[in-house]
């Protein structure tokens, strides 16, 4: 699932393609379940004629601010991405729903699985403002960190990858920063001391902005894998140092990297650097 880095990376392609400022001239849906908010056919009556006028994330959705009040927000789930093509390009089966922007090209969701949706409303916070904090603001401090740690006594893992108290994390992030600061994935929040919640805390963005930097990752060369508009993959999956990479030597202590689960998600650790009792 594109995580922070992977829709960031989306959003900052669209916008260098000029689109902010252009009029949407017609929608089409080929797959009525991708439109989550309104039904398919006020879905493109409605969004005909708006002005796309900012692109943004809040966590892992793109948010498109449209005139007359409108928000348009795309959450890509497991194999979602979003193409920007010639509008006289033949669609594929897997383009789900199409919007025609500005002069020449076409918006178009992708989605092999079917599990991303896309919403058209005019109260976005409905959904945004159930989001956690967003990890590379500046307000996400170790001070508040911390006090949201005591909040609860999860296992750090799964507490990491809930959306509501922190947006934008996934499995490929959560597993690099727990690395990075040598925290087990089955500790629990309370268990970490002062030290661990500021080197955690400290590893997050770190590991984000190296995702950042290389404009997210692909895993493999498959249809459902990420992709940036354009069809270019992320160049972050070489710099990975435990996720996906059982069997390796870890990085740093060259002991090998295992994989475990951990509340039925799948995790990637070195079992020397990551001890489950500190």
């Amino acid at each position: 699932m594109p995580e922070l880095p992977e829709v960031q990376s989306v959003v900052d392609t669209l916008r260098s393609k000029n689109i902010p400022g252009c009029l949407i001239s017609r929608a089409a849906v080929y797959w009525s379940k991708t439109i989550a908010e309104p039904d398919p056919e006020d879905f493109c009556k409605t969004i005909k004629w708006r002005t796309i006028r900012k692109i943004s994330r809040r966590g892992k959705y793109i948010v498109f601010d449209l005139s007359s009040g409108l928000t348009l927000m795309i959450h890509l789930r497991m194999t979602g991405r979003l193409n920007w093509e010639p509008r006289d390009q033949p669609r594929n089966k897997h383009e789900h729903v199409i919007l025609d922007v500005g002069q020449t090209h076409s918006l178009r969701f992708q989605d092999t699985r079917k599990f991303g949706r896309i919403w058209l409303t005019a109260a976005p916070e409905k959904i945004l403002d159930r989001l956690g904090p967003e990890p590379l603001k500046e307000n996400f401090t170790v001070e508040r960190f911390s006090e949201m740690l005591q909040t609860t006594n999860r296992q750090i893992k799964p507490l990491l990858l809930d959306q509501q108290f922190l947006a934008g994390l996934g499995n490929i992030y959560v597993d690099e920063a727990l690395w990075e600061s040598g925290i087990h994935p089955q500790r629990t929040s309370r268990s970490l001391t002062v030290h661990e919640v500021r080197d955690l805390h400290q590893a997050i963005p770190r590991v984000l902005k190296k995702g950042l930097r290389n404009l997210g990752t692909s895993l493999g060369t498959g249809k459902s894998n990420f992709y940036l508009p354009g069809s270019r993959p992320g160049g972050n999956a070489e710099k990975l140092n435990v996720f996906r990479r059982t069997g390796h030597a870890c990085p740093r202590c060259d002991s090998t990297i295992v994989r475990i689960v951990v509340a039925q998600r799948s995790s990637h650790i070195c079992p020397d650097c990551q001890k489950k009792q500190p």
